[in-house]
């Protein structure tokens, strides 16, 4: 049940993060990786760094948050990348 409840919460982090930043509005997978890679990231930093330790808190969901919107920035900036250089 605990694997259900983070792959839910990723999805949802990373669909959130789409939304924000005006990228596509279905939930997918891109959304699910990113989700889950910026709560890994974003949450354990944001956790560890107000000293609230692994435990379920404010600062450890922002950081979820903030952390999909990196991951999605920057997978954004890659595929641009790539997609210029198959143009050349």
């Amino acid at each position: 049940m605990l694997i259900l409840g983070i792959l839910a919460f990723g999805m949802l982090v990373g669909w959130l993060g789409q939304l924000v930043l005006g990228m596509e509005r279905r939930p997918n997978a891109r959304s699910l990786a990113a989700g889950l890679l910026g709560s890994l990231v974003g949450g354990t930093l944001g956790s560890l760094l107000t000293g609230e330790g692994f435990r379920l808190r404010l600062a450890g969901l922002v950081g979820s948050f903030v952390g999909a919107i990196v991951v999605l920035l920057i997978w954004h900036q890659v595929d641009q990348r790539h997609d210029g250089e198959d143009r050349d």
